[in-house]
């Protein structure tokens, strides 16, 4: 049975959904262009914690991550997160920092996820389940929390009925000793976690972050990089240890479960 891993912020859900709902927080308080800024260096700054805090030994959950990576971006471009939000529709008169903690974890999918996950769903009915090994089983494999994944799910109606239950998330946080990916373990663990261990080969990995789709490889199992720029894989980090790519690299979602299915039929 082939094993699909989905790869959850930038891959299925658009990280730069947060823009638009920085504008509308921040209205004219803020110089234009500052909220696309905001978003772009807050998402930079939460992958830079993650990788540097695996380096440090000290795991944080990526909740406590992205609260901190928010607060520096916005330091960086002076922008004051204390302030009211001025978000018409929040009712709660949370400021920023809050209303925008709570929009990370309710994230638009890509246009294309919703029929990349409807293909799966119609193969499986097609084929009867799960209990044909022809069948892809698909999971979310993620640096959130459980709860942020959940919360992240419960927001999109498109991920709901897909990964609505405990078996089909994978998230780091739950290892014995968390690190965030790419450390190899962090694959090792996804792995074993949906039933392949010493057979890493049989895990395809779907991520549009060039970071996660080599570090997968450079673990042993199969990757799918989504190129949605459309630019090509220019990352030369698998130049330097060993001649690693991605398996294959696509435009979309859809394309990539759709390669995927037609390579292991």
């Amino acid at each position: 049975m082939p094993i699909i891993a989905f790869d959850l912020y930038g891959t299925l859900l658009s990280t730069d959904s947060i823009a638009a709902k920085l504008a509308s927080s921040l209205g004219d308080d803020v110089p234009a262009g500052s909220s696309t800024a905001l978003a772009a260096l807050w998402r930079r700054y939460q992958l830079e914690y993650t990788w540097r805090i695996n380096n440090m030994g000290h795991y944080r959950p990526l909740n406590t991550i992205t609260r901190a990576s928010l607060h520096h971006a916005a330091a960086e471009l002076g922008l004051t997160l204390s302030l009211p939000t001025n978000d018409n529709n929040n009712n709660n008169n949370d400021d920023v920092e809050e209303v925008m903690m709570a929009a990370y974890n309710a994230l638009h999918v890509f246009p294309e996820v919703p029929a990349a996950l409807e293909a799966i769903v119609t193969t499986q009915k097609k084929k009867g389940g799960l209990s044909d090994d022809s069948v892809v089983e698909a999971y979310l494999f993620s640096n959130g929390t459980r709860d942020m994944i959940a919360a992240s799910v419960g927001n999109s109606p498109d991920l709901l009925g897909m990964f609505s239950g405990k078996r089909v998330v994978v998230s780091v946080d739950e290892m014995e000793v968390p690190v965030y990916k790419p450390d190899q373990r962090a694959y090792e663990y996804l792995v074993r976690e949906v039933g392949r261990e010493g057979r890493p080969e049989e895990v395809w990995l779907v991520s549009a972050n060039p970071f996660d789709a080599l570090g997968a490889v450079a673990a042993g199992l199969r990757s799918v990089w989504v190129d949605r720029a459309g630019k090509g894989w220019v990352d030369r980090l698998g130049d330097v240890v060993g001649e690693l790519r991605p398996t294959l690299v696509v435009s979309g979602v859809d394309e990539a479960v759709g390669e995927i299915m037609r390579m292991t039929a």
